[in-house]
């Protein structure tokens, strides 16, 4: 009788640690397919913030914008860091006045890709930090899938002028 506690014992601490490492691969799985949606949301943000300095660039700031904005829409994966960040440099060269419906386009998409670059940044920390634990690399849960990059670009908030207090 002893012996069948044992081997009762022994099979329900395998079920648990099975359990677990199931768990795990599972929430390893989550976070890399949210870490890929979020990079995904962000170039679909790269590229609206793009498209609408283009037309912003077409009405008014003229052919520096313009192709910077081109070059940025165009830029294959390995230069899209640069072009994006040529773009930000290029947008917040001139100035943008809020009452105009093209650069309120601009200042709203800027603002939206401010807030995908989050989200992506914090999903991918998530993701490297789970896939990088002990346990997981052991049982090479993340294997077949790319490690999550970072999207290195600078703040794509703009300074919009303040409005002069009305006498």
């Amino acid at each position: 009788m002893p012996h069948l506690w044992w081997a009762l014992g022994v099979t329900v601490v395998v079920a648990l640690v099975v359990v677990y490492l199931v768990w795990t691969a599972g929430r390893v799985a989550r976070l890399q397919a949210r870490a890929e949606s979020a990079a995904r949301a962000l170039d679909a943000h790269l590229l609206r913030r793009a498209a609408a300095a283009a037309v912003l660039a077409e009405k008014r700031y003229g052919v520096e914008l313009y192709a910077a904005a081109r070059i940025a829409l165009d830029a294959a994966p390995e230069e899209r860091e640069a072009a994006e960040n040529d773009l930000t440099r290029q947008l917040r060269a001139i100035t943008l006045d809020p009452a105009d419906p093209a650069c309120e386009a601009v200042i709203a998409a800027s603002r939206r890709l401010a807030l995908a670059r989050q989200v992506h940044t914090d999903l991918v920390r998530d993701a490297r930090s789970a896939r990088s634990r002990p346990l997981v690399r052991l049982f090479r849960m993340g294997r077949g899938q790319q490690w999550p990059r970072y999207f290195d670009v600078d703040d794509p908030t703009l300074t919009v002028p303040a409005e002069a207090p009305a006498s």
